[in-house]
């Protein structure tokens, strides 16, 4: 493991030195080289995750599919989606707005006499065990994902922005981040923003981040397999998440659907809304039987997303 740490951190430097900075110097934008470094750091993760991913889950899809379809042009978006979440647009965005926003907290807090207390400081146990400590923090991160998900589905406006994920015909591994841009922007938010109430460092925050997006692209992959009786409790996985995804059953009813949790099942188990009898494979939103467009093209998606949001879609 320190092995790949150290490519990588070799090949971090190897780019930012060949290719970002002088870039920056060209443009005399050098008083962001710091953030441009991290910047660095977030593309390549990003290219890591999509490739392994990729080299992962394909395979599985093409060997058990869940659904066969003759065109999948319908994925396209979805690609282009990962790529800006994973590797542009939308990390470095929460990374440059919400760190200045963080530092100055945190300097305001210590300037009135306090000094913000993470869970290491709470239960000091955990401090002497690095595993157990992203353990708990991950359990942590994972609850409050849960409740923001419960909250995509029942409050109305934020509802607008997040059927765009479930409008999805063609569900794949792709799909996990086929969202609105400002839905993936609050949902970044609210991720990072309990990591930092927490006390989550840095490098178990982007432990945190790759192996929750590994398992919502596993969950979101059209493959037709489970984890079995006991597993299917024990870790979310495609079986569980298509439930949530079909057609009249994940976001319909007295709960506004079923089967919330990006990692663990518990949460759903816990609250009531765990849904392990649904074995249907068509997935989408049930207006769109009746016609209703979320659009094709990216773009098209994004514009609908704002209409539907003041109510004009």
């Amino acid at each position: 493991m320190s092995w790949i740490v150290e490519r990588f951190v070799t090949l971090q430097g190897w780019l930012f030195q060949s290719a970002v900075l002088p870039s920056l110097y060209a443009l005399g934008l050098m008083d962001f080289a710091e953030p441009a470094f991290d910047a660095t750091e977030f593309v390549l993760l990003g290219l890591v995750q999509i490739a392994a991913v990729y080299l992962l889950l394909r395979p599985l899809e093409l060997w058990r599919p869940a659904e066969h379809w003759q065109d999948r042009s319908a994925v396209r978006s979805d690609v282009l989606y990962t790529f800006l979440n994973r590797v542009g647009l939308v990390p470095i965005a929460v990374y440059a707005v919400l760190t200045p926003l963080v530092d100055a907290l945190d300097a305001q807090l210590r300037a009135a006499g306090y000094i913000p207390r993470g869970l290491e400081d709470l239960v000091p146990v955990l401090a002497q065990s690095p595993l157990a400590a992203f353990c708990v923090y991950l359990l942590v991160l994972d609850l409050a994902d849960y409740w923001r998900h419960r909250l995509q589905h029942r409050l109305r406006p934020w509802w607008a922005l997040h059927v765009l994920h479930h409008s999805q015909r063609q569900m794949t591994f792709w799909n996990d981040d086929r969202n609105h841009l400002l839905d993936e922007l609050i949902a970044g938010f609210w991720f990072a923003g309990v990591a930092f109430l927490i006390g989550v460092p840095p490098e178990q925050f982007v432990a945190a981040v790759m192996l929750t997006r590994f398992v919502e692209s596993l969950s979101h992959a059209n493959v037709r397999f489970g984890f079995g009786a006991l597993g299917e409790r024990l870790l979310v996985g495609p079986r569980f998440h298509r439930t949530h995804h079909a057609l009249g059953v994940g976001h319909e009813g007295a709960r506004y659907g079923c089967n919330f949790a990006t990692l663990l099942p518990l949460w759903d188990m816990v609250f009531g809304t765990a849904n392990f009898a649904h074995r249907g494979t068509a997935t989408g939103v049930r207006d769109q039987l009746e016609g209703r467009d979320y659009g094709e093209s990216f773009l098209a998606q994004q514009w609908l997303g704002l209409k539907r949001l003041v109510g004009r879609a």
